[in-house]
């Protein structure tokens, strides 16, 4: 049996679980850390689960002291990420993070001091980085039959953004905007395909739609304009078509996060990344992919579309690939299966290898804070570590 210890049981990690379970039957959770552990056994519970066999703590250090455990899962609220790493970290147990693996630059540091003290058997949560897609354009690339990189264009059109303003992600606090809490998946599949180090990002945010004058702390279900607001739950319902993502007003003062980003990031290279997202596309404009372009050709890839397209520059020729749509229907286009996979093997014994590493994530995570710095200062920031 591998034992599997739980730091903050959140939808995301509770979906995780789930999934791990049914891909190895092997894994039972012994044990889960979380100040709402009363509230988790008995939704458990209702459920139809047994909890009987989990012990239940409020501190995790509690949890790390009293328990045997070949794995343990961080899934607590973004600013805990760091903290709750920096407990596991010295017990050398195989550690699955959550993103962003830090929100502050303090934070940061004191989590890449731990990586280079005690070495890590972490998979950091970067599933875009093992899907099919960004696998089979990193093989087109490494072949040269695009020959080098030398510019890149990336955008994330998020057709779900709303949850980054109904929610408790509106809480800039935790999230340190949305460079930090969404953007760190896309710098992170762009490094690992380029293989360069950045070295300079100059970024810009905007917040055009989700503000506005309602009062702190409105719930919509309090608003007085329900029946016509785009955004209640009753319209996105019949009109929309979509469920809510969360209960609060997403036009009052304290409607947190950027709604769309740019930067510019260069790299050792020379070479430059263009990246863009926003949060308040819908539906069919939903877009998640780049263009790498090279001298002999430039590949593309969608993961909104699940198709790959290789055009070469000096003969009219395209080639193009389509994703089966089943190898993608679940948990982030496949990937996260692919780094459930890997830390089963690392629970096991049966690798020493991350595929995604806490190094991966420690330097997405400068990258983020570099240009969530940059487009608060309004400068050109360099991409390295403070002295």
């Amino acid at each position: 049996m591998i034992k599997v210890g739980v730091i903050g049981y959140g939808h995301q990690v509770k979906r995780l679980l789930g999934m791990m379970q049914e891909m190895d039957r092997s894994c039972r959770i012994t044990a889960i850390a979380d100040v709402r552990h009363d509230e988790i056994r008995e939704r458990m519970k209702a459920d139809g689960g047994d909890p009987s066999a989990i012990s239940f703590y409020g501190d995790a250090d509690d949890m790390l002291n009293n328990e045997e455990l070949d794995g343990v899962f961080v899934g607590t609220r973004c600013s805990l990420h760091t903290p709750m790493a920096l407990k596991v970290l010295p017990r050398q147990i195989p550690l699955y993070l959550e993103k962003p693996v830090a929100t502050t630059m303090e934070d940061l540091v004191k989590l890449r001091d731990a990586d280079a003290l005690y070495g890590s058997k972490t998979v950091v949560s970067f599933p875009l980085r093992v899907t099919h897609h960004v696998q089979l354009v990193k093989e087109i690339i490494d072949s040269g039959k695009i020959g080098t990189v030398e510019h890149v264009q990336a955008v994330n059109n998020v057709n779900y953004g709303n949850i980054y303003y109904h929610g408790w992600f509106r809480d800039e606090t935790e999230t340190q905007g949305l460079f930090v809490q969404k953007a760190t998946h896309d710098f992170d599949y762009i490094n690992h395909i380029l293989g360069l180090k950045p070295v300079t990002v100059c970024a810009m945010t905007s917040k055009q739609i989700f503000k506005g004058n309602k009062r702190a702390g409105l719930q919509c279900k309090d608003c007085e304009e329900t029946s016509t607001c785009p955004e209640s739950p009753d319209n996105l319902r019949k009109l929309a078509f979509e469920e809510p993502l969360g209960p609060y007003c997403c036009f009052a003062e304290d409607t947190g996060n950027e709604d769309s980003g740019s930067a510019l990031v260069a790299y050792e290279s020379g070479m430059h990344v263009s990246y863009s997202q926003n949060f308040f596309v819908r539906k069919k404009a939903a877009a998640r992919g780049a263009r790498f372009l090279g001298y002999k050709g430039t590949v593309e890839f969608d993961w909104a579309t699940n198709r790959i397209q290789v055009f070469m520059h000096h003969t009219p020729r395209v080639e193009s690939y389509e994703i089966d749509d089943a190898a993608t229907a679940v948990g982030h286009a496949g990937g996260d299966s692919t780094l459930l996979d890997n830390f089963i093997s690392l629970m096991q014994g049966k690798t020493q290898t991350s595929v995604s590493t806490l190094k991966d994530g420690l330097n997405s995570t400068l990258l983020c804070l570099k240009a969530k710095e940059s487009a608060e200062t309004g400068t050109f920031r360099d991409v390295r570590w403070p002295d």
